[in-house]
C-alpha cells in the first residue's frame, strides 16, 4: 500500500513537472458536393475517418461538414464528442464543428456564433460570400485538470474586411470569456496566406505553431485542390496558441495521406502535438 502511494506521487509530480500532452488537428473535410464527381464524400469519407482514427487527435476543428457528414462523423468515432451547430442555424449548413476524444478532455462550457455585426443570430457579415460561424469550448483535461480555451472557424474565400473584422471579433470573444487567462488555442481554415495582413494582425496576440516546433513534417501548404500530381504549396489552414500561455509545441505536421493516388479531402489536415504546462 506505502509503495502504491509512492507511486501515485510519483506520477502527479511528473504531471505537475512535464506538463499534460494534447494532441490537435484542423481539417476542412470539403463539403459533400455531387459535382466532385469521383472526389465526391461517399467515394473518400471512409478513409478520411480511418485518417482521423489513426492520428487519434484529442481535439479536432472540423469546416466544410454538412449536416450528413457530422452525423456520420458522430456515428463513426465512438469515442468523440462534438459541440457546434450549422452556419444557417440549429443543424442546417456547414459547420464549424469540434470533435473532442471524451475520454481525454471535457468541455465546461461552448457556443457557436456568426461572424458579423449580428453574431448571436443568422446573418452574413461585411464583404463576406456567405454566412460564417465560430465554434469555442472551454476544455478540462480529464487527467491534468488544466483549462483550455479551443477555438474553430473557417473565415470567408472572398472578403478579406469580412476576415479582418471576422477575427477580430473572434478575438474580442476570447478577452471577454477568458478572464481567467487560461491557454488559448485557435485554429482553422482562415482561407488566407501567411504574407496576408491577418496573420501579422493575429501574431500580435498569437504564436503560430509551425514556427516555434520543435519537430516540423509534411508539405508547406494545406490546400491541395484534389490534384495529386502537384506539389501542395497554398497554406490556409493554421493552429494558433496564445502568446501568454504556457504551452510547447512539441510537433507539427500537415499530413498528405492519400489512397490509389487520391486525397480524403482537397485540404490537408494540420496536426500538432502540446504540452499545457
Amino acid at each position: 500500500m506505502k509503495n502504491f502511494i509512492s507511486l501515485i506521487i510519483t506520477l502527479v509530480l511528473f504531471t505537475s513537472v512535464y506538463g499534460q500532452n494534447l494532441t490537435v488537428m484542423t481539417y476542412n473535410i470539403r463539403l459533400d458536393v455531387a459535382s466532385d464527381g469521383e472526389n465526391a464524400w461517399e467515394n473518400r469519407k471512409e478513409f478520411l475517418l480511418n485518417q482521423i482514427k489513426f492520428y487519434n487527435p484529442d481535439v479536432m476543428g472540423t469546416q466544410e461538414g454538412r449536416p450528413n457528414q457530422i452525423a456520420y462523423m458522430k456515428n463513426s468515432l465512438i469515442d468523440y464528442k462534438m459541440i457546434g451547430h450549422g452556419r444557417e442555424g440549429g443543424d442546417k449548413g456547414e459547420y464549424s464543428a469540434i470533435f473532442y476524444n471524451a475520454n481525454k478532455v471535457k468541455v465546461e462550457q461552448d457556443s457557436t456564433f456568426w461572424l458579423s455585426t449580428t453574431p448571436e443570430k443568422r446573418s452574413k457579415g461585411w464583404d463576406a460570400a456567405y454566412e460564417r460561424v465560430c465554434t469555442y469550448g472551454l476544455f478540462t483535461d480529464l487527467e491534468s485538470l488544466e483549462k483550455v480555451w479551443i477555438v474553430n472557424t473557417h473565415l470567408d474565400h472572398i472578403g478579406q474586411q469580412a476576415r479582418l473584422k471576422g477575427m477580430d471579433l473572434i478575438k474580442q470573444r476570447i478577452a471577454s470569456l477568458n478572464t481567467k487567462n487560461y491557454p488559448v488555442i485557435l485554429m482553422g481554415d482562415f482561407n488566407v496566406e501567411p504574407e496576408n495582413t491577418l496573420i501579422n494582425h493575429l501574431k500580435e496576440n498569437f504564436i503560430d505553431t509551425k514556427e516555434v516546433s520543435n519537430l516540423k513534417f509534411g508539405p508547406i501548404g494545406t490546400f491541395n485542390a484534389f490534384k495529386f500530381n502537384e506539389p501542395v504549396t497554398r497554406r490556409l489552414d493554421y493552429i494558433f496558441i496564445s502568446k501568454e500561455s504556457n504551452i510547447k509545441v512539441h510537433k507539427y505536421a500537415v499530413l498528405s495521406n492519400s489512397k490509389d493516388l487520391k486525397y480524403p479531402s482537397d485540404h490537408l489536415p494540420v496536426f500538432v502535438q502540446l504540452e499545457l504546462e
